[in-house]
């Protein structure tokens, strides 16, 4: 690719702001390099940039909260690549549960194989919960040598993968091959084990582990405090999915409220609408699957009236504007703005929901503070009522001699560089320590935990990644056919009809689609570097030809007594180029300056070809893993 570090004065900070779609990503993921691979039709390559920082990929590739997009520069030219479903495309045919003949093997590893042997685990390093940041910290620390042991107090991996996602969104068969892949690299899996209640961290001491990260998730619901919240009939979000998803029996009836406005309430909703009750032991897959499937469109096991009710308006509800509007597709009336005063019963039994409008969330300094129009009461009937209002951790494992300090939110306290705890050798990530958040911010914790792990017991830090550049041959860089004509394609789904039960929702690309949607990546990783006569051998003529040429009208000529800058980037200027600081006049020798907005550019490339002394390059600039893997 080319060389390391800094290049010809190029600063390596300046080239990070410049792909934000890699900087959004919590585990730094090149994500517009993996989706222009997938442009090219070169799968298996962009698989292993896509998972290359992300032990979870194939998961993510399904349910992943893409901040990438969010950050995507595509979004102001029309909408944002699809970066996550491009991720998908290549984990179903190269992730862990692509490989022929996986499916059955982990079907049978998950009973037999998992946390049989009663013989006490031997290792250096204990973890204590299955979910995303214990199975990315197992997954780097076995890379990094190190023998790993996870306690996962269920019988399931995944944590919240497994407990709170619902089935149609995250398929079963995924997280057991992600547990399997991780299981064979030598990390071990201890089903049903829970810290307080059959270990102690002291216990786990006495065993040899000289390291212990705490990655126990938040599984707790948050209380509302209101009239009526102990009548029968009344269900925490949380609970409610944990039955739902290990399949026990959840009588709801036929009309339900969701009180909430979260991703947890939307995914309460959607599941309530599918199914109810489940009472067969059946396997999570093959006919007995599929027959479950046709018993509960027949009974019709889920609810026929859904209504989700939450504070926010409608287009500021926190949940993914996504799922909101599938929610909607659905069937499941939202009810924005409405907060409920009391829960109405009659016998001990929900009858309904009074409801009051919303006046505003926040107060005048930004705090959570609901006020109410007086007088707007409004009653909701419903045999049902689930609080999905939020959820926290449950730290009634740690005693008071556990040396473990809790923040005032009620989660562990932890160094936000090192995840350490204020225990020399017990740390924490995920949401046991930042709260409820994104898997993938989770997979980074867990990434962040195992570094740290590793230098206390070795001394010496992981490889570090490695910072590539590669020049374009002159006037070599050309982009893809009509990248910049295409709108965003939309990812296949399940029709209306056909969503039932654990029915798989969203379908995925085929190849045709997925190379169009990969081929809108701007490619924000390319550079235009605009260098002088050392490296190129001539000098800039100030002709303009760049700025006359640009299509996006991003570059500008400034002649110097025009320029004029911030005192932040006067003072980047002075580091970087040896530029006067503030107030103070530009050199004689300096006559104009070139500037370029990075936000605009569309990195087609038709500057450096209209260049007539070959002072502008085309770069590309690659931060990518040095040795972790898979």
């Amino acid at each position: 690719m080319g060389e390391q570090g800094e290049m010809r004065g190029v600063n390596l900070e300046w080239l990070r702001r410049n792909v934000p779609c890699q900087q959004a990503c919590p585990v730094r993921t090149h994500a517009g390099g993996y989706c222009h691979l997938i442009a090219l039709g070169r799968y298996e390559e962009a698989y292993s940039l896509a998972a290359a920082p992300n032990p979870l990929a194939s998961i993510c590739g399904h349910i992943c909260a893409a901040p990438c997009e969010e950050a995507c520069r595509r979004d102001a030219l029309d909408e944002p690549v699809a970066i996550r479903a491009l991720k998908r495309f290549v984990c179903e045919r190269y992730g862990v549960y692509s490989k022929p003949g996986r499916l059955i093997t982990v079907n049978q590893l998950r009973t037999v194989r998992r946390g049989s042997s009663e013989d006490p685990p031997r290792g250096d390093v204990a973890i204590i919960g299955a979910g995303p940041a214990g199975l990315a910290a197992a997954h780097d620390l076995a890379l990094l040598g190190h023998k790993a042991v996870i306690f996962e107090g269920t019988n399931v991996p995944g944590g919240m993968l497994y407990l709170g996602i619902p089935e149609y969104r995250l398929p079963r068969y995924i997280i057991h091959a992600q547990a399997d892949y991780i299981e064979s690299l030598g990390v071990t899996f201890r089903y049903g084990k829970r810290l307080g209640g059959d270990f102690s961290l002291d216990d786990l001491r006495q065993q040899g582990f000289r390291a212990i990260f705490i990655a126990v998730g938040a599984h707790k619901s948050r209380e509302l405090s209101i009239e009526g919240v102990h009548l029968d009939g009344v269900f925490n979000g949380i609970d409610y999915l944990l039955n739902a998803n290990l399949n026990y029996r959840v009588d709801l009836g036929d009309k339900v409220v969701v009180i909430g406005g979260g991703n947890v309430a939307i995914d309460v909703a959607r599941s309530v609408l599918r199914y109810q009750t489940v009472d067969e032991d059946y396997s999570p897959s093959g006919t007995m699957r599929t027959a479950m499937d046709v018993a509960r469109s027949a009974m019709r096991f889920g609810a026929k009236e859904v209504t989700l009710a939450c504070l926010e308006p409608r287009e500021q509800m926190p949940a993914f504007q996504s799922e909101v509007e599938e929610a909607e597709h659905e069937g499941i009336t939202i009810r924005d703005m409405v907060g409920p005063k009391r829960i109405l019963g009659k016998d001990g039994a929900v009858t309904g929901v009074e409801f009051v409008r919303v006046k505003s969330v926040f107060d005048s300094e930004g705090r959570f503070n609901p006020t109410f129009y007086p007088g707007s009461e409004e009653v909701v009937e419903c045999n049902t009522v689930i609080l999905a209002i939020g959820q926290q951790p449950d730290l009634s494992f740690l005693g008071e001699d556990s040396g473990i300090e809790l923040t005032p939110r009620g989660t562990i306290a932890v160094d936000p560089e090192t995840l350490a705890t204020t225990a020399p050798d017990v740390f924490a990530g995920g949401d046991v320590a930042f709260g409820p958040r994104n898997v993938i911010a989770a997979v980074a914790d867990g990434r962040k935990a195992a570094a740290s792990i590793h230098r206390l017991l070795t001394g010496q830090a992981p490889p570090p990644q490695e910072h590539k550049i590669f020049v374009f041959p002159r006037r070599s860089f050309q982009p893809l056919d009509n990248y910049d004509q295409y709108p965003r394609q939309p990812v296949p789904s399940l029709p209306i009809d056909r969503r039932i039960g654990i029915a798989e929702v969203e379908l995925g690309y085929d190849e045709p689609t997925a190379r169009i949607e990969g081929s809108r990546c701007l490619r924000c990783w390319v550079n235009t570097i605009f260098e002088g006569a050392e490296e190129t051998g001539s000098e800039c003529i100030l002709c303009g030809g760049c700025v006359d040429v640009c299509p996006e009208y991003c570059i500008e000529l400034v002649s110097a007594e025009r320029m004029a800058a911030s005192p932040e980037t006067a003072a980047e200027l002075a580091a970087e180029f040896g530029f006067p600081g503030q107030g103070q006049a530009l050199s004689q020798e300096i006559q104009a300056v070139m500037i370029k907005d990075e936000t605009k550019c569309i990195r087609c490339g038709l500057c450096e070809q209209r260049c007539p002394v070959g002072c502008i390059t085309m770069e590309s600039f690659l931060e990518v893993e040095g040795v972790l893997t898979q």
